[in-house]
């Protein structure tokens, strides 16, 4: 057998290696990473040229439909996805958010189920914030995380039931430039997991829990059978038995809804059920189809979840996940508490309840909010219209979901110009976040992560490739786009404190509003701006 001297031999690590994070890259994690990247690094890269291939026939007018080939996995009843884990059997109120110290500790402190860390999505990946993560859940998981801030003291409550743990890894198309194995990045999703799963896997097992995981950005259920691979390999190389791992599937892409029946069942001694990630799905739906005319949609605040496309998406998550006795969980709120105005805040708290009152009598199993102030909105409609764990006896038989339902792009609404301001500020200030290490930007008094920028970058390049009318009667062009970047990125650097990052977020953005190039993601394009990768040491000798 190998040993972990010659496992780590063209392993190196570019990123800083101090004193905090020292405990969490080991000689035997780092092993065990390098053991994954070998195994699975070239099958991931071979689904992303998938995602190429599939692109360029979507790009001809193909649209996507239930795969024939696995007609049989979707008629079949018999097969069931895994029993619910110990701590997830009740998931009613999640909060999300990123692994800093100080939200680790005040989501385990928050009145609610579940808490998923994350890596992705409201995480700049700079080193430091992926690497001290890390360190942050170790602690957790141990009771060992309090601290000082100031005079501030953040300290766990001193309660057995805190929330369940659920960690969010990085997509399949993202890489970790810090770590290289035989010249190469390692993947950030095996990166994420690998270092998460080798340091807290036993530990949590020891704690009647297990690791769990959200699993993000997939686009098939090839994809989903790479995970179910890796899980695999993780429990035999640490002896521990499969199905200990769990994964829920964020269906947040349009391929994948047209898979998630196949997606539970590659998962299935792994599964814990699917997500409605609303905000990437929609991404998703300009993205998949920017080419096409047919999919233009008006302004973002138009695009709810009760327009026909979204409203059949959840549907038939919800029955599909029910069929297979998993759960079905619901969307973020992002709203946070708009502090001086009790009229304002009053009026998007009902709409956080609207929204959650829609989820819970769809028939979902639990949902998501962004800050602590909504989880008690979220527990009193779930707690009050669902008074079991979980509601998967909800079967939804009256549902019938096809190809049309979930292509039907018939939405209300116009293109406005302050739709298209709105859009600016929000990728904007997010990407200007980011570049500045920063994955979570409090705008207008929404959290805004980067699915919801991806959302308003996708829509304004959209609307410029196909020359849409905006409702004032002006043509939505090049010029135009650029024109009002322009306006936007100086009032915003105006009013930002100096040093600010707007005027290079403008740089990027401007590439991505015109209707010609397309970065497949936000976070790829930015990457590089906020890597520090120095002189690389070999594993072996940290």
């Amino acid at each position: 057998m190998a040993t972990t001297e010659s496992i780590l031999q063209g392993v190196n690590v570019a990123g800083t290696v101090n004193d905090f994070n020292r405990k969490i890259l080991s000689q035997d994690a780092l092993a065990f990473l390098a053991l994954l990247h070998r195994s699975f690094n070239h099958k991931r890269k071979e689904l992303l040229q998938r995602r190429v291939i599939r692109q360029a026939e979507l790009d001809k007018g193909v649209l996507p439909d239930f795969l024939p080939e696995t007609k049989h996995i979707r008629e079949n009843d018999a097969w069931r996805g895994a029993k619910p884990a110990p701590g997830l059997i009740d998931r009613r109120v999640e909060i999300t958010g990123p692994t800093d110290r100080k939200m680790v500790v005040n989501a385990l402190n928050s009145n609610v189920w579940t808490y998923m860390a994350d890596f992705e999505d409201s995480s700049a990946p700079t080193w430091d914030n992926m690497i001290n993560g890390q360190v942050n859940l170790y602690d957790a998981i141990r009771r060992q995380v309090d601290f000082k801030q100031g005079e501030k003291e953040y300290k766990l409550r001193n309660d057995r039931t805190l929330p369940t743990l659920i960690v969010r890894p990085r997509g399949w198309h993202l890489e970790e430039k810090h770590f290289t194995v035989d010249g190469e990045p390692i993947s950030g999703s095996l990166f994420d997991f690998g270092l998460y799963f080798f340091h807290n896997a036993k530990e949590l097992i020891s704690r009647g829990f297990g690791p769990y995981f959200y699993l993000p950005k997939m686009e098939s259920h090839l994809e989903a059978r790479l995970w179910n691979d890796v899980f695999n390999l993780a429990q035999d190389t640490i002896a521990i038995p499969r199905g200990t791992i769990r994964g829920t599937v964020l269906i947040e892409t349009i391929l994948a809804a047209f898979e998630m029946d196949e997606i539970i069942y590659e998962l299935r001694d792994h599964s814990s059920g699917l997500n409605c990630g609303r905000w990437d799905y929609i991404f998703s739906v300009i993205k998949k189809f920017r080419q096409n005319s047919n999919f233009v949609l008006p302004d973002r605040s138009a695009v709810t979840m009760t327009v026909p496309f979204m409203d059949a998406y959840v549907k038939l998550l919800i029955q599909t996940c029910h069929r297979r006795q998993v759960h079905a969980m619901g969307g973020m709120a992002a709203q946070i508490p708009i502090k001086n105005d009790k009229a304002a805040n009053d009026k998007a708290m009902e709409g956080v309840y609207t929204d959650k009152l829609r989820e819970v009598k769809a028939g979902h199993d639990g949902t998501w909010v962004a800050h602590p102030a909504l989880a008690s909105i979220a527990s009193e409609v779930f707690n009050k219209h669902m008074p079991t764990p979980n509601q998967m006896f909800v079967r939804r038989e009256d549902v019938k979901i096809g190809q049309n339902d979930l292509l039907n792009m018939n939405v209300p609404g116009q293109v406005t110009e302050e739709g298209i301001r709105k859009n600016l500020n929000i990728g904007l200030g997010y990407m200007e976040g980011w570049l500045r290490g920063v994955g979570c930007v409090p705008i207008n008094y929404l959290m805004e992560d980067a699915a919801t920028a991806e959302v308003s970058r996708s829509q304004l390049w959209q609307w410029v490739k196909h020359g849409v009318p905006t409702a004032e009667g002006k043509k939505v062009d090049k010029a135009y786009a650029l024109k009002l970047l322009k306006e936007q990125t100086d009032d915003l650097a105006s009013k930002a404190p100096k040093g600010n990052k707007y005027h290079l977020a403008a740089q990027y953005f401007s590439g991505q509003v015109t209707g010609e190039d397309y970065a497949d993601f936000l976070t790829s394009l930015l990457y590089n701006e906020i890597t520090s990768v120095g002189s690389a040491s070999p594993a072996s000798k940290l």
